[in-house]
């Protein structure tokens, strides 16, 4: 995974902690889904991520581009301004009125798609 941008090694470890306690109201599937698309963001931003909460919600920014992780019960509402440009390859998921991918813990994880949506979103 790449550095955690210009965050203190104290802060990150606070963050890191604060996802966790949000995590772990969650079940195994749910802790997995995310843990497996926090490393499709990783992988597909091409500069340092900072990972921080944004109203508590799990968030991941390259500069001033984010892509959002927010779990839920049953699924994991992926926003990332690229999603709207892919709708048509992605028109087996449902998208939220408000843009937002969801990703329910009995489907597969998109990757390469995925990958191409947070290149294009933390990119631009």
């Amino acid at each position: 995974m790449k550095k955690q941008g210009s965050f203190t090694e104290e802060a990150v470890k606070k963050m890191e902690r604060q996802i966790e306690e949000i995590l772990e109201k969650h079940s195994e599937k749910i802790k997995s889904l995310y843990l497996n698309l926090r490393q499709i963001v990783y992988i597909s931003a091409a500069s340092e991520v900072n990972e921080t909460l944004w109203a508590k919600l799990p968030s991941y920014y390259v500069g001033e581009k984010f892509v959002r992780l927010i779990p839920f019960k049953d699924h994991i509402n992926v926003e990332a301004k690229a999603i709207d440009r892919h709708k048509d390859e992605l028109a087996g998921y449902k998208i939220t009125p408000k843009g937002m991918l969801q990703i329910f813990e009995n489907e597969e994880i998109p990757d390469s798609l995925l990958r191409k949506i947070f290149e294009e979103t933390l990119g631009e």
